[in-house]
């Protein structure tokens, strides 16, 4: 017997015509469907507003929310301002989980199903997902994340801990500092590497190899990642390829944080909290990179 979870999907999208139906299609397939699911056009060029609003027409619990073009893809905080402004748009009151889900996506018919059963089984689960695989020339490559890291690409959050943890931070970094303060407060987050789910365009597609790592040392530079921390993390980078070039590139965007003197997240504890974690791991001790 399924049982009947309470669940919302919000979903930001940007010119994702090429993808926005394999989402579409693995959700309507869902054996537990979501009570709501509110699909943002950030400002599309393209199609995607035009395909999710003749869904919209079909299915009276999916709701499509236009914005203006920025005229840019705006990384981290574009996709949050667009999440919030779904959410501005719940109607209902009882749901049970919240889901953060990207429009570039596919999976089984049994992905909520079974991910709301691992939230069953570990009552201090606070933030959950399946493993993330990469459509890369034909062929499923997992990423490479510690268990506790949920990409932000399908973020499930259980009610409570969404209200413990606040706010997302409306910038790069927002999809490790939930997670960083959820288990601060006492909860506990993990990626299910027994549940699959694909993204058809891998991570940093759009920016390119270079643009997306130096971004990515610029998020890690916001969220307030120690400085020691995030040179082993460059000399790790090192052995991935492109090699030494995409080390420079991650150093780089960290170090631009200090250079041009850009606010990292307005929260002490939380950032001490943080690099304590980062500690414990260079000295191979227990922490939340495990």
């Amino acid at each position: 017997m399924v049982i009947p979870y309470r669940y919302i999907i919000i979903t930001p999208v940007r010119d994702e015509e090429k993808y926005i139906g394999k989402t579409m299609e693995s959700v309507l397939s869902q054996t537990i469907r979501p009570a709501e699911w509110i699909i943002v056009n950030d400002g599309s060029s393209d199609n995607t507003g035009k395909i999710i609003d003749e869904h919209a027409t079909q299915y009276t619990w999916i709701k499509a929310i236009h914005r203006e073009d920025r005229g840019f893809r705006q990384a981290g905080g574009g996709v949050i301002e667009a999440f919030y402004d779904g959410y501005k748009c719940i109607t209902s009151n009882d749901w049970e989980f919240i889901v953060k889900l990207d429009g570039d996506l596919s999976f089984d018919a049994d992905y909520f199903e079974r991910c709301f059963k691992e939230f069953d089984n570990r009552p201090e689960l606070g933030i959950g997902g399946g493993e993330i695989y990469n459509l890369i020339n034909g062929t499923l490559v997992p990423e490479k994340n510690p268990i506790f890291h949920v990409r932000g690409a399908t973020k499930i959050y259980k009610g409570d801990c969404w209200d413990a943890i606040g706010k997302l931070l409306k910038a790069p970094g927002w999809d490790t500092l939930d997670e960083v303060k959820a288990n601060m407060l006492g909860w506990e987050t993990k990626s299910f590497p027994e549940i699959t789910i694909v993204q058809h365009r891998y991570t940093g597609a759009q920016s390119g190899t270079w643009r997306n790592l130096h971004k990515n040392g610029r998020a890690n530079y916001i969220s307030g990642y120690h400085p020691i921390f995030m040179l082993f993390k460059c000399l790790k980078r090192t052995l991935e390829k492109p090699y030494l070039i995409g080390s420079i590139a991650l150093f780089l965007g960290f170090i631009s944080g200090y250079l041009k003197n850009i606010p990292q997240v307005n929260d002490n504890g939380l950032i001490d909290y943080l690099r304590k974690q980062q500690i414990r791991r260079l000295l191979l001790r227990e922490s939340i990179w495990k």
